[in-house]
């Protein structure tokens, strides 16, 4: 099992991540401001919500600054992985190196800077921060992980992560093959990604009603199909049913769970005007449908839309022909 882990990263999954695995190893987290890496050194790292718990972490801008990894778990946003990895290149050289981005591509990066044994993951979980030393739990999914063809890290190594993850407090399991993991999320989050950064709804019950012909529901279905027989011409079988994914997840404020009402990272970075993930979510599915010669137009389309979004804040320099 490893015993020195860096998360690269400290957002909401980052941070959990690196509170949990904090309880039984030792993690090094890098993250991009000072006073960032100042609150963590100063105040440790605190998780509420689902796990209740108090994390003692070192911070650093620098990985130099960090004692050397066995793991290193990528956490940034799929945007941020090819700077991430950069900046590993020389000072993470015998570790492992994980990555749990959204949609596809994001190993790829990683490997083009640096010659590291590879694991996949996808992560369901997710939460609220309340501050750089403060991470709210809120949904206790699993994350799947996966040795990555190109660059597979042995499988002892992902059983013995899995094992780390579980033994913390975290939710994992072991796959030999993780791509119909990858892709049942992936056509999830093109679908329920884009909606959401288009309407300005958080993942909400509206998402599932297809009562009237005028619902919001209807979209989202036919948006998760035509994602489906993309994946079917990649010969990929899906793990998940993404249409069951949607309507388990906004029901739970139906169940006693609590109002579920989820607002999708894509629906985050609209908010903020910063740049999505659209590239390798949305964009994913357009490429591969385009690579296997399958009509893909309502996700091209929504795909091209969220891009005209982020130019509709970056100047009208940008809007020219």
């Amino acid at each position: 099992m490893p015993r020195r882990v860096w998360v690269v990263g400290a957002g909401a999954i980052g941070s959990l991540i690196a509170g949990h695995l904090a309880q039984l190893a030792e993690v090094g987290v890098v993250v991009r401001r000072q006073e960032h890496a100042d609150a963590l050194n100063a105040n440790g790292l605190r998780i509420s919500g689902k796990s209740q718990l108090h994390a003692q972490v070192l911070a650093a801008v620098e990985p130099a600054q960090l004692p050397a990894p066995d793991l290193v778990i990528i956490a940034t946003k799929a945007t941020q992985v090819a700077a991430a990895s950069r900046l590993l290149a020389s000072q993470a050289k015998g570790a492992t190196v994980m990555t749990v981005q959204n949609g596809l591509g994001a190993e790829d990066l990683v490997t083009s800077e640096g010659d590291w044994p590879v694991i996949s993951g996808v992560t369901f979980m997710s939460g609220t921060r309340h501050g750089d030393a403060h991470v709210e739990y809120e949904l206790d999914t699993p994350t799947w992980i996966g040795p990555y063809a190109a660059a597979p890290a042995e499988r002892a190594m992902v059983d013995a992560v899995a094992e780390l993850f579980v033994e913390s407090g975290l939710r994992a399991e072991a796959f030999d093959d993780l791509l119909p993991v990858q892709w049942s999320k992936l056509i999830f989050n093109a679908t329920v990604n884009t909606v959401s950064a288009l309407t300005d709804l958080p993942h909400v019950g509206l998402f599932a009603r297809r009562d009237e012909v005028s619902d919001l529901g209807h979209l989202v279905h036919d948006l998760v199909e035509e994602g489906r027989r993309v994946a079917e011409s990649a010969g990929v079988e899906l793990h998940d049913d993404p249409w069951e994914m949607n309507t388990l997840a906004v029901s739970r404020g139906e169940t006693g769970e609590g109002d579920y009402a989820h607002v999708p990272s894509m629906l985050t970075d609209v908010r903020a005007q910063q740049r999505t993930e659209v590239d390798f979510i949305s964009g994913s599915i357009v490429r591969e449908a385009a690579r296997y010669g399958v009509e893909a137009p309502l996700h091209a389309a929504m795909y091209r839309v969220v891009r005209a979004r982020e130019a509709s804040w970056s100047g009208p320099e940008n809007w020219r022909v």
